[in-house]
């Protein structure tokens, strides 16, 4: 594994989960578990230390253990907010890491070697950034990010206003790391009511 204790994981839970009716979709349940729990139990090992990016009363994560740590740039702006969030958190109490690895909170089934595999192909193509992909389409919120770049992704989001992940990350080197959408997409993500049903019948193939 490249860099194996060089990455914070950031879990991007600072959404409105809007097509789920609100609330915290990430305590929906898939396999009789929160689907926070699937993507603690798959990310949290490949990272030399876990936070959570959530608005609201950070109480009610407190069973996880976890840093909470909240959006600091107003009025909901993306998960771009929620990245600067953990640039920021990991700039402060763990100054000699480089990079953070996003995710997703909604995505069940991520890969055991998502780090690995994004730090190896940014490593091969010397890029500030990586992206996960999976058949064919980018999913641009689960990538690896450079802490020093979190001064102008800050500029990028408050005086530009740049909300757009891609739009932002077009502005760097960027690695993309493929992963095959069968049997189950690594990325599947639980946004609506039919998505959790669907989620149901993928736990029995995930590997």
């Amino acid at each position: 594994m490249t860099e194996p204790l060089a990455t914070l994981g950031v879990i991007l839970a600072g959404g409105l989960a809007r097509r789920m009716g609100g609330g915290d979709k990430t305590m929906r349940r898939i396999a009789g578990r929160p689907i926070l729990d699937h993507v603690i139990e798959r990310f949290e090992p490949q990272c030399a230390a876990l936070i959570l990016n959530a608005n609201g009363d950070p109480a009610r994560f407190t069973s996880y253990g976890l840093p909470v740590v909240a959006d600091d740039v107003p009025d909901f702006a993306g998960p771009l907010a929620g990245v600067l969030a953990a640039l920021d958190w990991c700039a402060a109490h763990h100054p000699g890491v480089e990079w953070v690895a996003s995710v997703a909170a909604d995505c069940p089934f991520l890969p055991r070697d998502l780090v690995a595999r994004l730090q190896a192909d940014r490593l091969a193509m010397q890029a500030d950034l990586a992206v996960a992909a999976s058949g064919g389409q980018s999913h641009p919120v689960i990538g690896l990010w450079k802490v020093s770049l979190r001064d102008e992704l800050r500029h990028a989001l408050v005086v530009e206003q740049c909300r757009k992940v891609g739009r932002w990350t077009a502005r760097h080197r960027l690695a993309t790391t493929q992963w095959p959408a069968t049997p189950v997409d690594p990325f599947f993500n639980a946004n609506t009511p039919d998505d959790l049903s669907d989620a149901e019948a993928l736990a029995a193939l995930a590997p």
